[in-house]
């Protein structure tokens, strides 16, 4: 069996959530360093490896317009460059709002400070993760 890994890119760092095998749920998994990019070309490699992922989702970070600004283009250069390189499977999810959501679901959790930022990026994944493997479902149900 398969799994979906997904990625909250940013520039320093960068959440990675995995889904189950039957791709029903989203667990956090890691936050790695986004730099230098050698090293996190390897480690994403690495992770989709180990994990067997069939597509890696990255969160496009559209605008609240929906349109694409320079950060979400960063992103569509990464998807680009990891299929290429890497010959892995890229989808993009829109990522719109899912730091404040990982934001709410801490505080709600009581996080505070230093121990938001250690979970923020993957909690932000799993979001992305979710709601990806969601609109699957919808996918399969239409």
């Amino acid at each position: 069996m398969t799994r979906v890994i997904a990625f909250d890119v940013g520039t320093k760092r960068v959440g990675v959530a995995v889904s189950d095998p039957l791709m029903i749920t989203a667990q956090p998994l890691m936050t790695i360093e986004r730099k230098p990019h050698g090293q996190f070309l390897y480690k994403v490699a690495s992770i989709a490896a180990q994990y067997e992922a069939q597509t890696v989702v990255l969160g496009l970070p559209r605008r609240t317009d929906g349109t694409l600004g320079p950060e979400a283009q960063r992103v569509l250069a990464l998807a680009h460059e990891l299929k290429t390189r890497l010959n892995l499977n890229i989808a993009t999810f829109d990522e719109r709002l899912t730091t404040a959501m990982a934001d709410r679901v801490m505080a709600e959790a009581g996080l505070k400070g230093d121990e938001r930022r250690k979970v923020v990026d993957k909690t932000a994944a799993t979001i992305i993760l979710s709601g990806y493997l969601d609109s699957l479902k919808v996918t399969k149900n239409e």
